[in-house]
């Protein structure tokens, strides 16, 4: 399936892409002349830069442990979830969809090369990636291109890919991914269709930094019975999501803390948001949710007992199994 299937078609999208950027140009213009961003000052910016970098850096290695997140940040891992809803459209019963999160992969050296044989062995319905494809929040990122090509020629999904942005990404990079035959969803939403039934997919601007998020806007198009399924880069708009009837909220994000500790588990949450939402499979009220534990690292390429995951999702018509709601299994790459 192409979702532009001629050239008319693919201006009349770019046309409409740029629209729905505008808001975020405008954001990007502010952080690029007053060279902050809303959450974080100047000072903070070169400080994590520039300091804490090199100093958990230092302490790794002070440790012994640096070799070894970087091995571990390269072993990506398959997980296969099985999510259950009994208001599946039966046209849909055993679609997978493989959820791709947080690359970054612009300064993770080797991630491209681990990741493609994984992705090349696996045959989805549908794949979706939800953000951060840069490293960096600024600064150039034209290696991210050629990189990210790499990734996708290994994607094999029947219906093709749908994408949204992340708090790290350039609005340039929308237009990139587009022409690679990505469909870009920045506050809009798209139709899948098996037989006489239909999934609807929208997806968000980024909210956690450039705060250009429109949900109402996202699924305006959507008919009020429509079974939605929501790309956003964070989960912290869970509650908004499932106030306008999203069945399966999708993102990524918190990287499942990258580093975690026995018991306790992630030692930072990286968003606002109860635990339970930082990683894999969640609920809330009648919405359920997946927060992949991302492809890539942020700060340094290091991960401890948080491999990096490529998730591959089941959408399944029932009720959940009574023991557990999530079946989730790791398989080698």
């Amino acid at each position: 399936m192409s979702f532009c299937d001629s050239s008319t078609a693919a201006a009349a999208q770019e046309n409409k892409l740029a629209e729905s950027l505008r808001p975020r140009l405008r954001v990007e213009e502010y952080f690029a002349r007053s060279g902050r961003t809303f959450r974080k000052s100047r000072f903070r910016l070169w400080f994590n830069l520039r300091i804490k970098t090199a100093v958990f850096k230092f302490i790794f290695k002070l440790l012994g442990i640096y070799s070894r997140g970087i091995r571990n940040a390269l072993s990506p891992r398959v997980s296969h979830v099985q999510l259950y809803f009994e208001d599946l459209p039966q046209a849909f019963d055993g679609f997978e969809i493989l959820h791709l999160s947080d690359f970054h992969i612009d300064k993770m050296d080797g991630l491209m090369e681990v990741l493609a044989p994984v992705l090349a062995n696996l045959r989805p319905d549908l794949c979706v990636m939800t953000g951060d494809y840069r490293y960096e929040i600024n600064g150039p990122y034209d290696e991210v291109y050629p990189r990210m090509s790499g990734v996708l020629s290994k994607i094999h999904a029947r219906l093709g890919t749908l994408g949204i942005l992340g708090n790290h990404d350039a609005a340039e990079m929308a237009f990139w991914f587009e022409r690679m035959g990505v469909r870009m969803l920045i506050n809009d939403s798209v139709a899948i269709r098996e037989e006489d039934s239909c999934l609807w997919f929208a997806g968000v601007d980024d909210q956690f930094d450039y705060r250009c998020a429109d949900m109402p806007k996202a699924v305006s198009a959507i008919p009020a019975a429509g079974f939605k399924i929501l790309l956003a880069h964070s989960p912290q708009m869970y509650g908004e999501a499932s106030e306008l009837g999203v069945r399966l909220y999708l993102c990524g994000h918190t990287h499942a803390g990258q580093v975690r500790l026995p018991v306790l588990g992630a030692v930072k949450k990286n968003a606002p948001v109860p635990r339970p939402f930082v990683q894999g499979h969640w609920t809330f009220g009648e919405m359920q949710g997946y927060t992949s534990w991302g492809a890539g690292c942020s700060t340094l390429p290091v991960r401890y007992r948080c491999p990096p995951e490529v998730a591959l999702l089941q959408l399944r018509r029932g009720k959940a199994p009574a023991v557990k709601r999530e079946k989730r299994i790791f398989s080698s790459p």
